[in-house]
């Protein structure tokens, strides 16, 4: 997943790219945007994730080791990608030959493999939600074994990976033992494996999860705090259609010119086809930008972490909402008790009706029982440490 492996597509792996000046400065501005916003949103998603305990669920856990493949792609792989694409020579060495074949390959598969426990973490949470979800032990687990099958799966180019000087120009490509029909063979695997695959896995998913969260509203369950809950959820299965959606699309270009380029090896000639690649390059580079900015859109957390980052800012004003949005939840459970407080109890005439002694004792006061209503403004619901419950009006 890098020019480099542009070059093994023919018999030999010499680029014929020479392109004007004002060509190379336009493209370079380019990169440098996609380094810029990639590393600063990505870094600023695992602060707000890291920093704020109430932003500590499985989920972000997720988002956390997306944001570090994205951040660790754009630092390592995007300047160099430009420069070589760019320049058609290279500059660095065998060992960051080896790397920069390899990287790639590990980094994308790591992040749609996130997105995919991501959509099977919400498929479970929905579809079954009486079953055991995923823990922190299980999702730091989960995170070691999609690196693992990453490095795995990116070993080859990283073996194969080679320079050679031809025509006093430096190379970097990957020497498959039969160029090129190993490289294509290659590209048809990373391919299927990296991107349809995951993506059939994630839309199947979401389908079953929109029906039940979209199809009908479940009888008998009309509360305040389960509608809140609805909305919730349907609003981090939102966010994350957009990431996938996102990401299918910055990719899809670039797997088709590959698969294209290895049935029809003369086009890799063709006069305009590193402009082409290197626009190709810069939308699939641009993946590693765009998550941060979907969070700060669709999500009010991130959003209240976001501006909690850039609150120096003259132009940057956190509300009290959004701070609350970070606060830990305001049940506290300690080692003496648990105590829940219902505060939003409206009294009515024809919906509550008042305990004897305090109607007793209200009525004598005031003669009504308008008056009495007027001192229940709540309920206290103490669970004391032997598990018994005390009710207390105030």
């Amino acid at each position: 997943m890098s020019p480099s492996n542009s070059s093994s597509n023919s018999s030999s792996p010499v680029h014929q790219f020479v392109q004007a000046p004002w060509r190379v400065a336009l493209w370079a501005l380019a990169y440098t945007a996609v380094l810029l916003v990639a590393l600063t949103g990505n870094v600023l998603t695992a602060w707000v994730i890291l920093a704020h305990r109430r932003m500590r669920t499985v989920t972000n856990y997720f988002l956390l080791n997306l944001a570090v493949a994205d951040a660790s792609l754009a630092a390592l792989n995007t300047p160099v990608n430009f420069i070589y694409a760019a320049r058609g020579q290279w500059y660095f060495g065998l060992a960051y030959c080896r790397f920069h074949n390899f990287y790639p390959v590990a980094a994308v598969f790591a992040s749609i493999y996130t997105m995919t426990a991501i959509a099977v973490d919400r498929y479970m949470a929905i579809i079954h939600p009486l079953k055991p979800r995923f823990s922190a032990t299980v999702t730091k687990v989960v995170i070691a074994c999609v690196w693992g099958a990453a490095v795995v799966l990116a070993f080859p180019v990283c073996f194969y990976s080679a320079t050679k000087t031809v025509r006093q120009r430096t190379l970097c490509y990957v020497a498959w033992p039969r160029l090129p029909d190993d490289t294509f063979m290659y590209h048809i695997i990373v391919a299927v494996l990296v991107y349809l695959l995951p993506l059939v896995v994630m839309g199947i998913t979401y389908s079953l999860v929109g029906v039940t969260l979209w199809g009908s509203s479940l009888p008998g369950h009309t509360s305040e705090n389960y509608v809140d809950q609805l909305q919730a959820k349907r609003k981090v299965v939102k966010m994350m259609l957009v990431v996938v959606v996102t990401f299918a699309i910055c990719w899809l270009p670039y797997h088709v010119y590959f698969i294209v380029t290895g049935l029809n090896r003369r086009l890799t000639k063709w006069k305009y086809i590193q402009q082409v690649y290197l626009a190709i390059l810069w939308l699939a580079m641009s993946s590693t930008m765009y998550n941060p900015i979907i969070y700060c859109c669709l999500n009010s957390r991130f959003r209240a972490g976001f501006k909690q980052a850039f609150r120096w800012c003259p132009f940057i004003h956190m509300s009290e909402s959004d701070e609350m949005e970070l606060r830990p939840t305001r049940f506290h459970t300690t080692r003496q008790s648990s105590v829940f407080t219902l505060t939003r109890l409206e009294s009515s005439a024809d919906s509550h009706t008042l305990p004897s002694r305090r109607k007793s004792s209200s009525t004598s006061r005031h003669g009504s029982l308008s008056g009495q209503i007027r001192h229940v403004p709540r309920l206290s619901l103490n669970s004391t440490q032997n598990g018994s419950v005390n009710t207390t009006i105030h």
